[in-house]
């Protein structure tokens, strides 16, 4: 159990742990590459830890030197576990890997915990196995436990109609090891992280917009070479300081070298439609993505306003957060095309409408979002995480702003994505 209390406002400057995305990427494509890479400002998490574990299990050797990690490339040439490989809590770490596994010839499982085991996986599944690789798990392959045996591979043309980060990335990295060219379509552009790195380790890669979306395709028997990888700040984790301090009046904050990636940004975008001040300063670029310090005042009037299918994808993680703030804006808020939080780490729709609802916000459920009629305020409630980190965290910063006590039930489930996040809550908040 964790308590809070309205807090009266918050200020000053913090540097949030380094984004999950990259730091995930930054360890499979060292361990897919020739030659030694370094990662710097690299992400120790729950998640973030069962990819490293991973890579290792697969005869990768890692160097640990604080948050900075030096990789021994295997250039695709791994060795046959001797466990079951076990994803933890991470749908990245699954399906990502689901692809390095699908270019090697032997006999792997990989599994994870019991929220992972019953997220759906046969979105990946399916077009590797059209790529030649065989792969069966429960439910014909849709739940983990999921076995591969992979081998020769040859190029796909799929439409990625979800336009999922996690599909089209495990696709590019299988694609390196196929025969011809793997395609990959999506309606519209989703996070871009892999097509970045993949460019800053050597790969070739053709990005174009066509009649049904955006193409990316990459040739196969391309090689990569290590290099160095600096992390930027989670664009997430920073939200959530973000939408605090854009609901405490008198609040300024400076959140330090944000990943400000345009697939990633979507939630600080949307705020200032509705509103609230939030800058970017000393823009930059870093390992391939863009970085910015974000500086944040609060109490501003805000407004509410429409997420459509098309937003989804830059902010699909914050999009319970962005829940919170349209609660508290003036007038109405509607979330359409986001189906795809039912299959998180926890049903967040259910969980956001259901926690809402009881610190008294006008709420009204969709299979594929909600709406929200905003309330002048907030009153303090039992906040049920469903053991989901972005869920905790949400509503940590939603009895910050409320009236009277907020409980959260399992506040250590944020250490999937930030584990010292109450941390560095209390160093920003002045108390009432």
């Amino acid at each position: 159990m964790y308590k809070l209390k309205k807090a009266k406002s918050v200020k000053g400057e913090l540097r949030v742990p380094s984004d999950k995305s990259i730091s995930h990427r930054a360890v499979i494509l060292s361990a897919i590459a020739e030659g030694k890479s370094v990662i710097r400002n690299w992400l120790s998490s729950e998640d973030t830890l069962a990819t490293l574990q991973i890579a290792k299990a697969l005869g990768t050797k890692v160097e640990t030197k604080g948050n900075e990690l030096m990789i021994t490339g295997r250039d695709f040439n791994f060795c046959e576990p001797d466990y079951v490989l076990d994803a933890r809590n991470s749908g990245t770490t699954a399906r990502l890997f689901l692809g390095v596994l699908a270019t090697q010839e032997f006999f792997s499982v990989i599994t994870g915990d019991e929220s992972l085991r019953n997220r759906p996986m046969l979105r990946v599944v399916e077009p590797l196995r059209q790529m030649g690789a065989f792969l069966d798990g429960r439910e014909k392959g849709n739940k983990l436990p999921i076995c591969v045996r992979g081998g020769k591979l040859k190029g796909v043309s799929f439409f990625n109609k979800r336009a999922s980060a996690q599909v089209k990335s495990s696709l590019l990295l299988a694609g390196l090891k196929a025969e011809g060219i793997t395609e990959i379509t999506e309606p519209y552009l989703s996070r871009d992280h892999t097509e970045r790195m993949l460019k800053l380790f050597g790969a070739n890669i053709t990005q174009l917009e066509g009649s049904s979306g955006h193409i990316i395709k990459i040739a196969g028997g391309q090689k990569l070479y290590g290099c160095e990888v600096l992390c930027p700040a989670d664009p997430s984790s920073a939200a959530f300081f973000v939408a605090l301090a854009t609901l405490l009046e008198d609040s300024q904050l400076i959140l330090k070298d944000v990943l400000i990636n345009p697939t990633r940004d979507g939630f600080f975008r949307k705020l200032r439609q509705m509103g609230a001040y939030v800058e970017y300063a000393n823009v930059r670029e870093v390992s391939g993505e863009p970085v910015a310090d974000i500086v944040v005042e609060g109490g501003r009037k805000l407004k509410g306003l429409n997420i459509t299918k098309e937003d989804v994808p830059s902010l699909i993680d914050e999009l319970p957060l962005l829940a919170l703030v349209m609660s508290l804006a003036e007038g109405s808020s509607i979330v359409k095309g986001a189906e795809e939080l039912r299959f998180k780490e926890s049903d967040r729709i259910k969980a956001v409408v259901e926690n809402l609802r009881s610190m008294g916000a006008n709420i009204e459920e969709y299979q594929d979002g909600f709406y929200i009629e905003g309330v002048e305020k907030l009153k303090g409630a039992n906040i049920k995480t469903y053991s989901d980190h972005r869920i905790a965290m949400t509503f940590s910063v939603a009895g910050l702003v409320a009236e009277g006590e907020t409980t959260i039930d399992n506040p250590e489930c944020v250490s999937v994505s930030y584990p010292n996040f109450y941390e560095d809550l209390n160093k920003i908040i002045l108390q009432t």
